[in-house]
């Protein structure tokens, strides 16, 4: 079945068969997932059908035709973008039945444990370390920034298992099982007094080698994956014209026309306008992705992504002028989303700042985007046949 009609007589049957409005929620969830049509690119039995991933809009539009609930994917979208991606192409047919279902239908949250107080930017120089004993493997260390942490049941986990080659080439991939009592989650506090980040301590945690996504000491191109993915979930989201932060802004200028000067009104438009060529650049690269898995090039939509908050959240606090500097809410919170354009126009200039850090730094991304998207010259790397051990810290 490749056809959009066919498929979206099988949705409609669906619907006939599990009527929003008298399903239980969670109920439909799980059954959309067995019909297939979760995400109809994935293989059949695991959510899917098969099928060419543009032809998600039918089921989709279908769904929301209908009034169906989703699967809040902005709470879950570290499952849905990361780990899951990584799990289909690495994980054994035991580790896809076992993780993607409950993933998918928002049962259970993950987060990612990669970054490291030590191995941010250079992230192949982590330093917590897994010991095989038997059948377990046992980590010990320190991760930083994990999103949704003290939400998480899961983590995917990369951790050094041979001190003695290359800094690339001594990593291994994990599942990490976030209620093991040998895992600490403490909050960290931003610039927004919300703690949506955590530091995360690993000491003697236990996991199963059955846990383990690709071989041994092939965890870094195992995590190219999830970071390729990463880069597109966040920098590549699918959004309709004035979707994101250039919308608030847009509606302000609209609706405030005292507001209004010469000056902010030709940098909103040149904002307006690189927002609809990333929008629109994002779509093409959802397109490729129907081909195979993403590349280097969502590093570029994620630079863009975080240039173009900063700057229209920027704007929109200069033309508020003193209503721009009044912030809603300091509460120690530790919220389960980030709600760029629910929020006020303070909160939005805050936490825009840390979009050139999360998901990959912008510096570490404009190397990514001139070697492996330009082709040009790699920079000059002193550490290559190095082994991890004997590097300075």
């Amino acid at each position: 079945m490749t056809d959009a009609a066919e498929l979206r007589r099988r949705t409609r049957e669906f619907l006939a068969a599990h009527p929003p409005a008298g399903t239980e929620r969670l109920d439909f969830l799980r059954a959309r997932f067995d019909a297939g049509l979760a995400w109809v690119h994935f293989p059949e039995g695991l959510g899917g059908l098969g099928l060419p991933r543009s032809l998600q809009a039918v089921v989709d539009a279908e769904l929301e035709a209908a009034g169906a609930p989703d699967n809040d994917p902005r709470r879950i979208g570290i499952g849905l973008g990361m780990a899951a991606p990584t799990i289909l192409q690495y994980g054994t047919e035991e580790q896809k039945r076992r993780f993607l279902r409950p993933l998918w239908t928002g049962e259970e949250v993950w987060c990612q444990l990669f970054s490291e107080p030590g191995a941010g930017s250079d992230l192949a120089a982590l330093g917590t370390r897994a010991v095989r004993e038997g059948e377990d493997w046992v980590v010990d260390g320190q991760k930083v920034w994990t999103s949704s942490a003290h939400l998480a049941r899961w983590a995917i986990l990369i951790a050094r298992t041979d001190p003695d080659v290359p800094k690339h080439r001594g990593i291994t991939y994990f599942v990490c099982d976030m209620t093991d009592p040998g895992v600490e989650v403490r909050p960290l506090r931003q610039i927004t007094g919300e703690a949506e980040f955590n530091e995360v301590f690993l000491t003697g945690v236990r996991i199963p080698d059955a846990h383990r996504l690709g071989e041994v000491g092939d965890g870094w191109r195992v995590a190219q994956t999830t970071l390729n993915n990463e880069r597109v979930a966040i920098g590549g989201m699918r959004l309709p014209r004035e979707g994101g932060m250039i919308g608030p802004v847009s509606k302000t200028w609209r609706d405030r026309p005292e507001l209004r000067t010469h000056d902010l009104h030709q940098r909103l438009l040149k904002l307006w306008v690189d927002a609809e060529v990333a929008r629109l650049t994002g779509e093409r690269l959802r397109q490729q992705l129907v081909a195979g898995q993403p590349g280097p090039e969502g590093a570029g939509m994620k630079l863009a992504f975080a240039r173009l908050n900063q700057e229209i959240s920027g704007l929109e606090v200069e033309l508020r002028g003193e209503e721009g500097l009044l912030y809603d809410d300091w509460t120690m919170r530790r919220p389960e989303l980030v709600d760029f354009t629910g929020r006020d126009a303070g909160y939005r200039y805050l936490r825009s700042k840390g979009n050139s850090i999360e998901g990959g730094t912008s510096e570490v991304l404009l190397n990514i985007v001139a070697e492996r998207v330009l082709g040009l010259p790699a920079e000059p790397r002193t550490d290559k046949d190095v082994a991890w051990k004997d590097l300075a810290r």
